[in-house]
């Protein structure tokens, strides 16, 4: 599993709908998209959940690198940096996944949490702890599904967490979902990667 990430973020006068409209004309285009685990298309507001920016940054999980590469060198990506800027994508390696209670249920909010693994740190003990949180955070009422990665160039743990309904304003970042492609969500391993 690989996640993956680009947060384009727009001026604070920008018309959100327009990315509404994005999203309900094109978003059903990934419904079956090889490979893909999920995409949340996430949008933030400002002034929305403590939200200090508009951004429109979708989340996903892909089942193989080849999927995420026929994406990122595809049409879908091509227009997207056509008409915003070719955003930077961030991207971890999975570490692990969990379905939880509500995966039946169309998620409306996802969390997004990243931390770092300062230097000094036992990296081993870090990626314990974060596969023990997973579990725990999927097992927890209202969650859809929840995934743990890495990015080992920044020693950067991030935690994504899919929400029934809002996600916890103590959970990090907070972002609206307005569709949610999932066609191979049940290709996605379950528990730890390795």
């Amino acid at each position: 599993m690989h996640a993956m990430q680009y947060r384009v973020t727009l001026p604070a006068d920008y018309d959100m709908t327009i990315i509404h409209r994005r999203v309900r004309a094109k978003g059903h285009l990934l419904d079956d998209f090889p490979g893909l685990g999920l995409k949340a298309y996430g949008i933030r507001e400002r002034g929305v959940d403590g939200s200090p920016v508009n951004a429109y940054a979708p989340f996903y999980l892909w089942t193989t690198t080849e999927a995420m590469n026929g994406f990122l060198w595809g049409p879908g990506f091509r227009g997207l940096s056509h008409d915003f800027g070719r955003p930077t994508v961030e991207n971890w390696l999975g570490l692990g996944f969990a379905s939880g209670p509500a995966t039946a249920t169309a998620p409306r909010s996802f969390s997004r949490r990243a931390e770092p693994v300062p230097a000094g740190t036992d990296p081993d003990a870090a990626v314990e702890r974060a596969l023990e949180e997973l579990e725990r955070r999927a097992a927890a009422d209202g969650v859809h599904c929840a995934a743990v990665g890495i990015d080992p160039h920044r020693w950067e743990l991030l935690h994504f967490t899919l929400w029934a309904d809002a996600a916890p304003t103590a959970d990090g970042e907070l972002y609206q979902v307005l569709h949610l492609s999932a066609p191979h969500l049940d290709a996605l391993p379950r528990g730890r990667g390795w």
